[in-house]
C-alpha cells in the first residue's frame, strides 16, 4: 500500500465560516448603540447567523463560479430579453429582502431604522456582495418616486415588500418587486448634462423613450428609474421591465459587462427602442429627482466597501491566528501584528464613517443640522471609505500567502471586487468635485461638519491641531486632499468618542501626523497593537 503520509494536512487554519457576522462583529454593535439602533440587536444578530452560516457562503461560491447568462431570444426565435442567473443567486437575493435590507429605513418608523437597515446591508455585503446593487436601487428608489406620488403609491408596497418574486411578470402580477436605475450613456458618463436619450410624449401620461445606456445593472428589475431628454430639458422616468400586457417593454439587452469583479451582478447595455415610461418629478428637473436616489446609493457604497475590509481584515486576522512560523503563531510576530493593527484601524475607521452617514440620513427628516450633515456626509465617506477599500484588500489578501491569491478563496473576489463600489455612483473626482459644491453652495453644511468633528476637541493634540488649522479655500485642483482631511478628522473624531484609547490614540497618532509610513505596517512603536487586534478577531 502507497504511503501517503505527504497529504497530512496541518497548519492549515480553516475556513472562517459557521459564525454569527454581528455578535462577533464588536465595531458594529457599538455603532448600532452609539447611534440609536440598538433596539435592532436581536435582527441583526439573526441576519449575521445566516450571513456567517456555512450554507451561506457555499452559495456565494455558487454564484460566483455560474455568473449571468443573457437570453435574447427563446429556443423558437422570439426576442425574450432576458438574463439567466444561478438558482443561488435568487436564493441569497431572496434572504437579502427577508432580512430587510431593502426597506427597514423606511417601513420602521423608530428613530435608528436606517442604521439598522444599514447594518443588515453590511452583514449582507459580507455574504455575497452582488446582491446589494439590486438590494440598494430598490431601498433607494423611494427617494425618487416620492416626487411621483401616484406611482410611490402604486408601486411602494411590493416595492417594500419582504418577499422576493423573480418571475418575469408585469408589476401588477407580482408579490414583491425590484428596482434598478440606468442613467449612463456612452458619451457621457457622469456627466449627466449629456444625456441623449429622448423621450416624446404618446399620450396617457406615457412617453416613448429612444436612446443607449452604457451601464444599466440588475436587468430583470421589475421597474427601472432612468434619465431621457423631452423639450423642456433632462427628465426622470420610471418604466417597467414588462408591459402591463405581459410583453417586454421596448427595450433591447444588447450584451452582459464582463467585469473585473461584481460578477454574480449582471451588468448590461441597453437599447431604448421607444421604451414605454411615466414622468417622475418635473419636466426638465431629472437631474435632481434622481440625484436624491443616488444620494442613498452613495452611502451604501461607503458601507459596502467598509464591508468588504471588515470580512477581508477578519479573514486576515483569523488566518494569522491560526497558522505558525518560524515556532510562533502569524499573529504574535512583531511585523505581522504591525501589519494586521493597521489594516485593523482602517477598517474600523471606515465603519464609523459609513454608519454615520446613514445615523445623519436618518435623523435628517427630525433635524434640520443632520439634514445639512447629510449633504456632505455622503460624499466625504463615498471617496474616502471607496478609496481605503483597494490597498485594504490587497494586504490582506498577502497577509494570507498564495492561498489568498487563489480563486477558491475569499480574499481574490475582495481583490476584484474593492475598486467598483469607487466607481459606481461618481467616481472619486467627482465625488470631490460634489464636496466643493455642499461647501461652497450650503455654508450650513461645512458648519455642522466643523461641528460635528468638533464634538472630539481636547480629546487629542493631533486633532486639536488640525481643527486649529482649518480647512482652507477649497479649490478644485485640491478638492481630493481636502476631502481626504475632513475624512480621516472626522474619523479621528469618531474614535475619539467611541472606540477605545488604544484604536482612537494609534489611528490620531497615524492618520493626523507624519507617524505613518506609506504601506501598512508601518506604526510607531509604543502602541497598544495586541489590544487593537483583539478588538477585531472575529471570535
Amino acid at each position: 500500500m502507497a504511503d501517503h503520509s505527504t497529504h497530512e494536512v496541518f497548519n492549515q487554519p480553516g475556513e472562517l465560516t459557521d459564525i454569527d457576522l454581528f455578535t462577533t462583529d464588536a465595531v458594529l454593535r457599538a455603532v448600532i448603540d452609539a447611534f440609536g439602533a440598538g433596539w435592532g440587536a436581536a435582527h441583526l444578530a439573526a441576519v449575521g447567523a445566516r450571513t456567517g452560516a456555512a450554507a451561506t457562503q457555499a452559495l456565494a461560491r455558487e454564484a460566483e463560479i455560474r455568473p449571468p447568462r443573457l437570453r435574447t431570444h427563446d429556443r423558437f426565435g422570439h426576442r425574450i430579453d432576458e438574463v439567466d442567473y444561478a438558482p443561488a443567486w435568487h436564493l441569497l437575493l431572496g434572504q437579502l429582502r427577508a432580512d430587510g435590507a431593502h426597506a427597514i429605513g423606511w417601513t420602521d418608523p423608530r428613530p435608528g431604522a436606517h442604521v439598522v437597515r444599514a447594518a443588515a446591508a453590511y452583514l449582507c455585503a459580507q455574504a455575497e456582495p452582488g446582491v446589494g446593487c439590486p438590494g440598494v436601487m430598490t431601498f433607494a428608489s423611494i427617494a425618487a418616486l416620492r416626487h411621483a406620488p401616484d406611482l410611490l403609491a402604486q408601486f411602494q408596497d411590493k416595492i417594500l415588500s419582504p418577499h422576493y418574486d423573480p418571475r418575469p411578470l408585469p408589476p401588477a402580477q407580482k408579490t414583491a418587486l425590484g428596482v434598478a436605475m440606468a442613467m449612463t450613456e456612452k458619451q457621457s458618463g457622469s456627466d449627466l448634462r449629456q444625456t441623449a436619450t429622448s423621450a416624446v410624449p404618446i399620450g396617457g401620461g406615457l412617453y416613448a423613450l429612444t436612446g443607449h445606456k452604457w451601464f444599466f445593472s440588475a436587468p430583470m428589475s421589475d421597474l427601472f428609474l432612468t434619465l431621457a431628454r423631452t423639450e423642456a430639458g433632462i427628465s426622470c422616468f420610471l418604466a417597467q421591465g414588462w408591459k402591463d400586457d405581459g410583453a417586454r417593454n421596448f427595450l433591447r439587452l444588447q450584451r452582459l459587462k464582463d467585469k473585473c469583479g461584481n460578477r454574480t451582478n449582471a451588468s448590461s447595455e441597453v437599447e431604448f427602442d421607444g421604451l414605454e415610461a411615466r414622468l417622475v418629478g418635473a419636466e426638465g428637473r431629472g437631474i435632481a429627482t434622481i440625484i436624491e436616489m443616488a444620494h442613498l446609493t452613495r452611502i451604501e457604497c461607503a458601507l459596502g466597501s467598509a464591508a468588504l475590509m471588515r470580512n477581508a481584515v477578519a479573514q486576515a486576522l483569523h488566518h494569522a491566528a491560526h497558522r505558525t512560523a518560524f515556532q510562533c503563531r502569524l499573529v504574535e510576530q512583531p511585523l505581522m501584528e504591525n501589519v494586521l493593527a493597521d489594516l485593523v484601524l482602517e477598517s474600523e475607521a471606515a465603519t464609523w464613517l459609513g454608519f454615520r452617514a446613514a445615523a445623519a440620513l436618518d435623523a435628517a427628516a427630525r433635524d434640520p443640522g443632520e439634514l445639512a450633515l447629510s449633504r456632505l456626509l455622503a460624499p466625504i465617506a463615498k471617496y474616502w471609505v471607496c478609496k481605503r477599500a483597494p490597498p485594504v484588500a490587497a494586504e490582506a489578501l498577502e497577509a494570507q500567502g498564495g492561498n489568498g491569491f487563489i480563486e477558491e478563496h475569499i480574499a481574490a473576489r475582495h481583490y476584484r471586487d474593492a475598486p467598483l463600489n469607487g466607481l459606481w455612483e461618481g467616481s472619486g473626482n467627482v465625488i470631490c468635485l460634489d464636496v466643493l459644491r455642499a461647501l461652497t453652495r450650503s455654508p450650513e453644511a461645512g458648519a455642522a461638519l466643523t461641528a460635528e468633528i468638533g464634538q472630539a476637541r481636547g480629546l487629542h493634540p493631533a486633532l486639536d491641531a488640525v481643527l486649529a488649522a482649518g480647512w482652507g479655500a477649497p479649490t478644485e485642483a485640491g478638492a481630493r486632499l481636502l476631502t481626504e482631511r475632513l475624512a480621516t478628522a472626522l474619523c479621528a473624531s469618531l474614535l475619539l468618542r467611541f472606540a477605545p484609547v488604544a484604536v482612537a490614540e494609534a489611528y490620531c497618532r497615524t492618520r493626523l501626523t507624519p507617524a505613518h509610513g506609506a504601506a501598512f505596517g508601518t506604526l510607531p512603536a509604543g502602541l497598544a497593537l495586541s489590544e487593537i487586534i483583539s478588538r477585531a478577531l472575529p471570535a
